[in-house]
């Protein structure tokens, strides 16, 4: 999307928002290949002061990156497995109606979590999604979904995208998919090359619609 369009779309979101007082909350969020970031560490904030309980697990061992492929390669030494290992532990001890979330790398574990987890109140996919055949799921669960992508973003695979919003539509869930033409990979993150404020602050108010409507 333009800036404008950002803008515009942007205070109708805050114009409903007022008029809702949204319940609050649990939510997980997992970061990307880059660690957890200060901007990982501003989203979760930027949803506590809407009143929501955030969880910001480090899979990474605390090392964080402004390199991609240095992210790339601490995320394929530690290997899937083991970071969905990570990600399991990471929610043990949270609430069980819980709300999943990722950017990018971290959509995998949202993804995984919310298909497998009993639960679950909704998954919140950022850059990107998976087929979930690739988890070995079969039928997705009763469990909400919101995506987030930018369209011009060479990291993304739309056909994934496509297949997982094909298969929670097949069980009868809400779905929605949102693309930005603004900004790149990343976008929200104010530290990173592909950063666009709007597509940012219009991502993050529907995301607070999609919570207030849970």
């Amino acid at each position: 999307m333009s800036a404008a369009t950002c803008a515009e779309q942007s205070k109708l979101f805050r114009a409903q928002s007022a008029r809702r007082s949204p319940m609050a909350q649990e939510i997980v969020v997992f970061h990307s290949a880059l660690g957890l970031r200060p901007a990982v560490r501003a989203f979760a904030d930027q949803l506590r002061a809407a009143g929501h309980t955030v969880h910001t697990p480090d899979c990474f061992d605390g090392d964080v990156f402004d390199d991609l492929e240095e992210g790339v390669r601490k995320r394929d030494t530690l290997g899937i497995p083991e970071l969905m290992r990570r990600a399991q532990a990471a929610v043990a001890n949270v609430p069980s109606k819980v709300v999943l979330a990722g950017f990018s790398m971290g959509t995998g574990a949202a993804e995984f979590l919310a298909a497998t987890r009993p639960g679950a109140r909704a998954a919140i996919l950022i850059h990107g999604a998976f087929a979930p055949a690739e988890f070995g799921i079969e039928a997705w669960p009763g469990v909400p979904a919101q995506v987030h992508y930018a369209e011009n973003d060479p990291l993304v695979e739309v056909d994934q995208i496509l297949a997982f919003e094909a298969m929670v539509r097949a069980a009868g869930t809400s779905v929605e998919v949102y693309s930005y033409d603004g900004g790149g990979h990343l976008f929200e993150d104010a530290g990173w090359k592909g950063h666009d404020p709007a597509a940012a602050q219009l991502m993050l108010e529907r995301i607070l619609a999609f919570l207030g409507r849970l």
